[in-house]
């Protein structure tokens, strides 16, 4: 959701392009029309708006899946009427649903029986599973706290500093604490064994990453079980684990299944993943499984009689489409085993022609892994007149949308480029995009540095002496963010 704050003229009006043809009278942007307009007046007036959108196959900082089969678009077309909460009416729907889930589950590794049921359901993306997940392990710990007599008003959640926003939305939206493991330069992920000595009898879960959107690398889930099996038992708590999936649980299975990350572990009690992620299905839809049914307190489970049979439902959502869900077991019955594992090696396999391209200009520090999500997360070698932040500028001209951020605490120093391979980047395009790389560079060789130019001296600071790298780059990343800041007004978006 995006809060609008816009502030408007009552003269402000959209004007058809083409207005001679279908409708001569403007209409107010923000206030609806007194009259109705023709069908193909209104479809130009959005289309030709929409033109300065970016294109979804080159916005290489998402993760969200930009292209499917026509079959599987089409079938998303013919059930995009249906409301997935009327399960009594789309009986199928929430069978297909049921199926994903035992998938999802088993794919897991989930310890269940040949005819056993597995538990979890599907949500509105990631950040829903986050928050059901989150809800469960609060109201298990505090149900533990009760029994035992003992205070259940400060649970907390162990977590990296480079969690995903919903983990923050989760702990103040339900009130939970988030302790997070500070990052440091050159490892990017949360230390196992920092997190394992930041738990204390509070904490009602410890919170791993498969796959950090901040450099694509895998979080070391089986050391932190391991870690916090030792601690259990030490302390008589039972601290879980929960894994965050959300991009690379669709990965890991068929590139790399021996690796023990899932329901291996004794201590993941519950998994979430983006099927509109490396699941391969457009926004939005996630899923959130759990280890067994004892993990999901009976209490958050609502059952509801608004459509004529009882609906056990577990979300924060109510009506939602159907359109996704289908689309999802779409793809897990098209594709197979094989078919993901064909999809995520092509992705490896180009992820590896644009890191060795980039590697090849001799300008670059790749800080992403081999081993993770196909993720190219790269960082200028000399921050002397150029910086990243103008890379992403300048590489939006030949159509490319290279995010460039900054790390997280404690390493926020560091600035990357990041570019996320997903099934639609080819090794064509990616071939492309090194190319268009050296272009902007030799461009930035060939002028002053835009920040001294643009900015001024007071933007930095007042610099005598001569500082350590780490303190000039804060500065010029301060600078940055300032100069961007104030250039570009931002109207009615927070």
């Amino acid at each position: 959701m995006v809060l609008s704050r816009t502030v408007t003229e009552s003269n402000e009006n959209v004007c058809s392009t083409f207005g001679s043809r279908y409708v001569r009278t403007a209409l107010p942007k923000y206030e609806i029309g007194e009259n109705s307009i023709p069908k193909d007046a209104a479809y130009q007036i959005i289309k030709d708006e929409l033109m300065l959108d970016g294109n979804p196959r080159l916005n290489l900082a998402s993760f969200v899946t930009t292209w499917m089969e026509p079959e599987c678009d089409k079938l998303i077309m013919d059930s995009i009427n249906k409301n997935y909460v009327d399960m009594d009416e789309y009986p199928v729907t929430t069978e297909f649903q049921n199926r994903c889930v035992n998938m999802i589950a088993r794919l897991f590794n989930a310890p269940l029986e040949e005819t056993e049921t597995a538990v979890g359901v599907g949500t509105v993306g990631s950040s829903e599973a986050i928050m059901l997940a989150g809800l469960a392990f609060k109201r298990n710990w505090q149900n533990k706290r009760k029994a035992e007599g003992k205070p259940y008003d400060k649970p907390n959640i162990v977590t990296g500093a480079n969690v995903q926003v919903c983990w923050e939305k989760f702990a103040r939206y339900f009130e939970v604490e988030l302790k997070e493991v500070k990052l440091s330069e050159g490892y990017y992920v949360m230390d196992p064994d920092k997190a394992a000595e930041m738990v204390d009898e509070n904490t009602i879960c410890v919170a791993a990453i498969l796959g950090s959107t901040l450099n694509g690398e895998f979080e070391d889930v089986k050391r932190l079980n391991d870690l916090l099996v030792k601690k259990n038992e030490e302390t008589g708590w039972n601290t879980p684990i929960h894994v965050d999936a959300a991009s690379g649980g669709f990965i890991a299975p068929f590139i790399y299944p021996d690796l023990e990350w899932d329901f291996r572990l004794p201590l993941v009690k519950s998994i979430n993943v983006s099927g509109h992620k490396y699941g391969l299905v457009y926004a939005g839809i996630g899923w959130v499984v759990w280890r067994a049914q004892e993990d999901l307190p009976d209490e958050l489970i609502f059952h509801i009689n608004y459509l004529g049979a009882d609906q056990p439902t577990f979300t924060l959502n109510f009506s939602k489409g159907s359109s996704q869900i289908i689309a999802q077991y779409y793809q897990l019955i098209r594709l197979g085993f094989e078919g993901y594992k064909n999809v995520m090696e092509n992705c490896i396999e180009n992820m590896m022609v644009l890191k060795e391209g980039i590697e090849k200009t001799d300008r670059f520090k790749i800080v992403s892994k081999d081993q993770g999500v196909p993720v190219v997360a790269f960082s200028l070698k000399d921050h002397s007149f150029h910086n990243e932040f103008e890379i992403s500028e300048m590489l939006r001209r030949f159509g490319w949308i290279v995010p460039a951020y900054t790390m997280p605490a404690d390493a926020q120093h560091i600035t990357v480029l990041r570019v996320v391979i997903r099934e639609d980047f080819s090794r064509t395009l990616a071939e492309r995009l090194v190319a268009d790389i050296v272009k902007v560079l030799h461009e930035l060789d060939t002028l002053p540095s835009k920040i001294s130019k643009k900015m001024g001296a007071e933007d930095f600071g007042n610099v005598k002496g001569k500082k350590v790298e780490r303190e000039m780059l804060m500065e010029v990343i301060v600078g940055w963010r300032k100069f961007v800041k104030d250039r570009k007004k931002m109207n009615g978006v927070c």
